[in-house]
């Protein structure tokens, strides 16, 4: 099988790296071919934790709905309303194919629009990696004393892969996504913030197939990426993966929780 593998060619792995479905958040197809260390908090049984305690749950950017679908199933009672927010439309099909059958509705909210609830509806928000938290959509839709509990995606995550297609990028490194302006930006919306903490953690890609079909998934990492595009780079980063065994990079992720203050 090893010898198998190693005579796959560069237009192999790249075909095959197209080839795979990007739908959903389901990154089961990267066994054996790339690693990701997880934050030490474990984030999805936090959030199962959460959801046991909550009456009105809603899940934001739920993506294809598997975190949320295996929360659920590893809480000690689910919320009598859970609602899910998402906005892309092969993921709403995925995610209300998952979810339905538990009970949850999957709702269709554009990117930059108002939530589609009332003030004040949910004494739960959770959401593991948001494209841009709304701060005051949150805030709105969360009851006095509700909580919002989500993982977020740091400043200059797997930049070694970013900045190996479009070269330095040292304004992206302290974006918007930094979580100490995120602070800022949910206290400014009314939050009070519980608990905030982040971790640096590393990523390994062993082929250029993981790192094709990584790009083509996580879509704002390299905005606009297509394999003909970016064919001299895919090659040359694919006979660096051939000489040192894998490429190296760094994602970072922040654990944020924040209160809506009572009445």
């Amino acid at each position: 099988m090893a010898e198998q593998e190693q005579t796959r060619t560069f237009e192999d792995l790249v075909a095959e790296g197209t080839a795979v479905p990007t739908e959903g958040w389901d990154f089961s197809w990267f066994k054996g071919r790339a690693t990701e260390a997880r934050p030490s908090w474990g984030y999805a049984k936090a959030m199962a934790g959460r959801l046991g305690g909550a009456t009105a749950a809603l899940d934001i950017h739920t993506g294809g709905g598997e975190v949320l679908g295996f929360a659920l199933g590893a809480a000690a009672q689910a919320p009598v309303l859970t609602v899910a927010t998402e906005v892309w439309p092969p993921n709403v099909a995925k995610a209300t194919a998952l979810l339905r059958p538990r009970g949850v509705a999957v709702v269709a909210s554009p990117e930059g629009a108002p939530l589609p609830f009332a003030d004040d509806t949910f004494d739960l928000v959770v959401s593991r990696h948001p494209v841009r938290p709304d701060w005051p959509e949150i805030a709105r839709v969360l009851e006095p004393g509700g909580t919002y509990f989500a993982q977020h995606v740091g400043p200059g995550s797997a930049f070694e892969l970013v900045e190996h297609f479009l070269g330095p990028q040292p304004d992206q490194r302290h974006s918007s996504r930094h979580p100490d302006r995120e602070r800022e930006d949910a206290e400014a919306a009314g939050l009070e913030i519980v608990d905030l903490r982040a971790e640096r953690l590393r990523m390994e890609f062993y082929d250029i197939a993981a790192v094709v079909h990584f790009l083509r998934k996580v879509i704002w990492m390299v905005p606009g990426f297509t394999v003909q595009e970016y064919e001299p780079r895919l090659r040359a980063l694919h006979e660096r993966i051939e000489a040192e065994g894998s490429f190296v990079a760094h994602s970072t992720r922040h654990l944020f929780e924040a209160r809506k203050p009572g009445r």
